[in-house]
């Protein structure tokens, strides 16, 4: 399979500039020397629109995190605050701005929204008495943001929380708002697919807002032909599932945050052996991930089984052409990639359990590996994450074993974790079977959601990402666009929320006359979150020859099981470090 190194014809730059655009318009407005302080959270994200060079540009002197108590010392014009619309920030930026209002009388203060202005939050302001310092107080509108050359992400954390725990659709308007901006960049998409309750609100969404806007729209020659809108909670088992890509399993084990990757020093002080040990590294390494670097955008995807012989081979040539300490991150990318393919026998457990309730073996009964895993105290996470995974295969868990396993849970971890259980049942990854019948096996075998023969090595089928098993959200993916989703009614039903089909009407002159052979173009968007191994299936479909289906990838925020999980868990932090 050929390496797919540049990601189709969508130039996703563009939305990248047009937010670059906005960010300068906002730093000039604020004339002379500036520092910014950040809500931790962002970082990240504007990390993925602009380095610091662009700040630089425009007079940012200075960077500092939101804190309470006093600002560090800073001899600039303009101080800005670049946060969430958040009452407790609100409480925190006062706080700073009533300690400077006595030291520097001539200082002028700004407030930058991310991704809206709150009424809320100036009441709060003006409560606090701070709100008549603020020169300017704006919203950024940072809805989608580009993260490779073919994924879009709102890096919104709380997403699915808010959508399925907390019916709060905040994140569902912020959704159709990126949608109509991207519209507006990249002309009407033509045809919207979807599935699920979330999928049908962001649709009614944008209708409307098209509506509203009818009449001043840019008159631009679609790039996209396709939007399917799919809800996480449609295909609930593919994000519990370990992911088996090589980026996959780095996001499991190490964590990827906004395009980064930070890897513990123990990891690669061994590689600096011989040298004394002053000089071996005490910080994590930090490393960025995308398809800029050429040989991890050439095994990212891989499953880890098929990275083991393209690493040999790519380090043979390269040692062939030059020392490898020329390229610095290359012999930490393969010693990584080492790390990785030696598992341990308990991983390998794991995913033997895994894949017995993926096809349907003893998923109604409590799991000895299970019980013996919750007996030795392992990670509670991880036992959330099987322990769902087996209430997903059976369509919900008899009250009995059900019970049994809370028991334990509670028992073991403490009983503070009943507020995390309750809140698993609410979003249905954890669930008391309420009929007899379980279509779980019904969909595997409609979908063929898991493949005997998965070839790991040469893959002719999207199955190779979880090494036997096809996530059920890149099937509805890949049935929609052939034969079509007429095909699999009975299945449609079977899954949560309403599946729909709208067609938005182009201005006259812009109907795309397509050339032979000519790709289609489908956006994909996840609500509540995508797991790498399932943007790999995508690239996938995108990289074979008969599809002819170019797919680009767009998410609330990029998810691995663990990540994902613990934004439902009560009593613990698990915004990113």
């Amino acid at each position: 399979m050929a390496a797919h190194l540049s990601y189709g014809k969508v130039n996703l730059n563009i939305l990248r500039e047009a937010a670059r655009k906005d960010l300068r318009e906002f730093l000039d407005k604020c004339a002379g020397s500036k520092a910014i302080v950040w809500d931790e959270y962002l970082t990240g994200p504007f990390g993925l629109i602009a380095q610091y060079s662009l700040l630089k540009e425009h007079e940012v002197e200075k960077m500092f995190t939101l804190k309470s108590g006093k600002l560090p010392n800073a001899d600039v014009k303009n101080i800005i605050f670049f946060v969430r619309p958040r009452l407790e920030l609100m409480d925190i930026i006062a706080k700073n701005v009533q300690s400077e209002d006595r030291l520097h009388s001539s200082r002028d203060f700004h407030i930058l929204f991310v991704p809206r202005r709150s009424m809320l939050c100036e009441q709060r302001l003006k409560d606090q008495g701070v709100l008549g310092s603020f020169i300017n107080m704006e919203e950024y509108i940072l809805d989608l943001i580009p993260y490779d050359g073919d994924l879009l992400s709102m890096e919104y954390e709380s997403a699915f929380r808010e959508c399925y725990l907390e019916n709060d659709q905040t994140s569902l308007y912020h959704t159709a708002k990126g949608l109509m901006t991207l519209q507006a960049l990249y002309g009407t998409i033509p045809q919207i697919y979807g599935k699920g309750d979330c999928a049908r609100h962001v649709a009614n969404m944008m209708l409307r807002m098209k509506r509203e806007f009818a009449g001043i729209q840019n008159q631009i020659l679609p790039v996209f032909d396709t939007l399917l809108l799919l809800d996480r909670n449609v295909d609930l088992l593919t994000p519990l599932a370990t992911q088996l890509t090589y980026e996959g399993l780095i996001d499991e084990i190490y964590g990827i945050n906004n395009g980064y990757v930070k890897l513990p020093p123990e990891k690669f002080a061994q590689m600096k052996q011989g040298e004394a040990s002053k000089d071996l590294p005490t910080e994590p390494k930090k490393l960025q991930l995308n398809s800029a670097e050429e040989l991890y955008a050439e095994i990212r995807d891989k499953n880890f089984n098929a990275v083991g012989a393209a690493l040999s081979k790519k380090a043979k040539i390269i040692s062939a052409a030059f020392e490898v300490r020329l390229v610095p991150d290359l012999p930490i990318l393969m010693y990584v990639s080492w790390a990785l393919l030696d598992p341990s026998e308990a991983f390998f457990d794991s995913l033997t359990v895994e894949q017995e309730f993926m096809t349907g073996v003893d998923t109604d009964k409590v799991n000895t590996y299970i019980e013996d895993c919750i007996a030795q105290k392992d990670p509670l996470i991880k036992i959330l994450r099987l322990v769902c995974m087996q209430s997903v295969c059976n369509n919900g868990l008899k009250q009995k074993v059900l019970d049994y396993y809370k028991r334990e849970i509670l028992q073991t971890y403490g009983y503070e974790h009943i507020l995390t259980l309750h809140n698993l049942e609410k979003v249905g990854l954890l669930k008391p079977q309420t009929s007899s019948r379980n279509n779980y096996p019904t969909i595997r075998k409609t979908l063929k959601l898991w493949m005997e023969d998965a070839n790991e090595q040469n893959p002719n089928d999207i199955s190779y990402v979880y090494s036997g098993y096809a996530p059920l959200s890149i099937r509805l993916t890949q049935v929609l666009a052939r034969p079509g989703w007429r095909s699999i009614e009975e299945v449609l039903k079977m899954l949560p929320g309403p599946h729909f089909e709208e067609r938005q009407q182009l201005p006259s002159g812009l109907h795309k006359k397509r050339t032979q052979g000519e790709n289609r173009t489908t956006l994909v968007f996840f609500l509540g979150g995508v797991t790498y191994a399932e943007i790999a299936a995508l690239r996938f479909l995108s990289q074979m020859e008969d599809s002819g289906m170019e797919y680009i990838i767009a998410t609330t925020k990029l998810i691995n099981g663990t990540t994902w999980i613990k934004t439902l868990m009560e009593g613990i932090s698990w915004s990113p470090k």
